[in-house]
């Protein structure tokens, strides 16, 4: 296959800031056991405008942007740009799951979305382009491009719960050992580095209790790939989507990403050139650093509950990427 098929992005924000959202958000919130509303999911880092630029500027062969909003933009967005296709919740959602405040909703139902390509990348409003970036970073012979790490199931909260859901349905839909050896070389590529090569190795054995690691970075989807398991799997999927909060019976869109590991359908590659973090009030400024120097082409900096001075923090952040993409793009007025 020639490199020449569009590869589209999807980009998800909500502006925690929004009034209006709020509102409705409340209106269907109930605190109970497995409902996880927590202020940082949404809150506001008012630094979307250099994911723009950085798409501009490192991934110019984009095709289309989509941009999934609850239905609130950013003053400043050019909503009338070429690339650029405002996608409200309402457009792509089926009526029955809305209104939704879930993550799971919104990404699982991602391949409805009118005009998007087979081959497209995912990104939270928190993952970053850092340098110069091929598209075949993201999809290669027509595949997407990933890295297949074994990883013991463990329980951390909340995210072990949504790991464990998929990982079961994934194990009921397949023998992850005859996988592994259909495709050797695709779970066992140099590119991963020793450590990975050596934790594979171990847990094969234990294939049938181990999970996958998540890269929690921009991700490669086939459009097929959410549609097959929407036909094949609908009952999980209905469920999750209808929950308006996430909740810990759901499942994620990690679900179509391990399916797409399992069934061979990839190309390996490492994540050297990746970084995540979780902002605190003593890591900002080391996270600024490596934003400066470009470290990384794909990073994620996440939110936390837990920082002190979030103002400050925002500063330091905001500053980095003020160094490396000060100039506006077309996707600003």
């Amino acid at each position: 296959m020639t490199e020449n098929y569009p590869i589209d992005f999807v980009i998800m924000w909500v502006d925690g800031n929004d009034p209006a959202w709020r509102e409705e958000s409340s209106k269907y919130y109930r605190e109970e056991t497995g409902v996880d509303a927590s202020t940082a999911r949404v809150r506001e880092w008012d630094n979307l405008q250099y994911w723009f630029r950085s798409v501009e500027k490192f991934t110019p062969w984009v095709n289309k942007i989509h941009f999934v909003t609850w239905g609130h933009l950013p003053k400043w967005l050019n909503a009338k740009h070429p690339k650029l296709h405002i996608v409200k919740h309402g457009d792509y959602i089926p009526k029955e799951y809305l209104p939704t405040f879930s993550t799971m909703a919104i990404c699982l139902n991602l391949h409805r979305i009118e005009g998007l390509s087979e081959h497209f990348v995912t990104f939270d409003d928190d993952m970053f382009i850092g340098y110069e970036t091929d598209r075949t970073r993201f999809f290669r012979k027509g595949l997407p491009v990933d890295f297949a790490q074994l990883t013991p199931l463990t329980p951390i909260l909340p995210f072990a719960h949504y790991t464990l859901n998929c990982v079961a349905i994934i194990q009921q839909r397949h023998n992850i050992l005859s996988s592994i050896l259909k495709n050797p070389y695709k779970w066992f590529c140099p590119k991963y580095g020793v450590g990975t090569l050596l934790k594979n190795a171990s847990l094969v054995p234990w294939s049938t209790n181990v999970g996958f690691k998540n890269p929690h970075i921009a991700t490669p989807y086939l459009r097929s790939t959410h549609e097959k398991l929407w036909k094949e799997e609908f009952s999980i999927l209905d469920a999750s989507s209808r929950n308006k909060f996430r909740n810990y019976a759901d499942v994620y869109d990690w679900l179509m990403r391990y399916e797409q590991l399992v069934t061979g359908n990839f190309v390996p590659n490492g994540i050297r050139d990746t970084r995540v973090d979780t902002i605190s009030d003593t890591n900002a400024y080391e996270i600024a650093n490596y934003i400066v120097k470009q470290k990384y082409r794909l990073f994620c900096i996440n939110d936390s509950n837990d920082i002190k001075d979030f103002e400050k923090c925002k500063g330091v952040i905001n500053a980095a990427f003020e160094k490396i993409l000060p100039t506006k793009c077309t996707f600003e007025i």
